[in-house]
């Protein structure tokens, strides 16, 4: 069975992580019985039911996800974009929502009642009066969340730092561009994933969104470019000190058979964090995250 797309407004009532926790205890299953089918940790899976992950998981871990809980084939998968779109959007979708409700209620007060009905019912001036309210700023002009061209600049190498081969960043001409809503920092560039180091949340092929504006916070997810030849990897970051007191960055994989990895900071020439995700989906389409 395949989900029928839901309202934003519905979509806004709960998380991917709450509508996996409610269908597995509606289903009398424990946190391991489904972990094992899906093929993650107990631990991984509580993270994601608890709402503790910056971002949702990747495509294919919510259609493993589905299948383990009977859910209708694209509903976790909806849910997971929705609670990627950036906040902003979130709200004026909402807001456009709620404008076309009343506008599609008046058309059909006019058609029912006509004017002078409609008018003395007093419903005609609640519904004018509504939508009048609705206007200015978060009306349902969507100007400055249009989608932003972001230049996708070579591979960046999921596991260890390997030869970047881009014609040197900033790249704000490239042979290929990637939209993104929200993104307003005009030195953005995007990067495709190659490796499997930051599974489960990272998939290969999936493109990653960096912003030089966007602050690099510890345990963040940045695109890490080292001096030595410019390397580059895609690494969650974390801002340390090693025993002799020096500042070092430890390179932390996502992916448990991968080891971390500490450089000491002046050995890096940036750290660039992820602030939105790009991944492909059935039929071609993309979705962000």
């Amino acid at each position: 069975m395949v989900w029928r797309e839901e309202s934003a407004q519905v979509l806004a009532m709960r998380t991917v992580g709450q509508l996996i926790r409610d269908q597995r205890r509606a289903l009398g299953l424990t946190l391991k019985d489904i972990a094992d089918r899906v093929g993650c940790t107990r631990g991984y899976l509580s993270s994601i039911e608890n709402d503790r992950r910056e971002h949702p998981p990747s495509r294919g871990m919510l259609d493993r996800l589905e299948e383990a809980l009977g859910l209708e084939r694209g509903r976790l998968v909806s849910l997971g974009e929705w609670q990627s779109t950036p906040d902003e959007v979130r709200r004026r979708v909402i807001d456009l929502e709620a404008q076309q409700h009343l506008s599609q209620r008046l058309v059909e007060l006019l058609a029912k009642d006509g004017v002078d009905a409609s008018f003395r019912s007093g419903e005609l001036r609640r519904l004018v009066e509504r939508l009048s309210a609705g206007g200015g700023e978060r009306s349902i002009d969507l100007i400055g969340v249009l989608p932003t061209q972001v230049p996708l600049i070579n591979k960046v190498i999921a596991g260890y730092p390997r030869e970047f081969t881009d014609l040197g960043y900033p790249a704000r001409v490239a042979d290929e561009y990637v939209s993104v809503p929200g993104v307003s920092d005009a030195d953005a560039f995007a990067a495709r994933v190659v490796g499997d180091s930051m599974n489960p949340e990272y998939a290969e092929g999936d493109i990653v969104v960096f912003s030089p504006r966007a602050d690099a916070l510890d345990g963040s997810d940045c695109f890490v470019r080292l001096e030595r030849d410019e390397e580059t990897t895609f690494k969650r970051v974390y801002f340390e000190r090693d025993g002799e007191d020096r500042e070092v960055i430890r390179l932390q994989p996502l992916n448990s058979a991968y080891p971390p990895r500490a450089v000491l900071r002046e050995e890096v020439a940036g750290v660039y964090a992820a602030v939105y995700v790009v991944r492909a989906v059935v039929g071609g389409g993309r979705r962000g995250g």
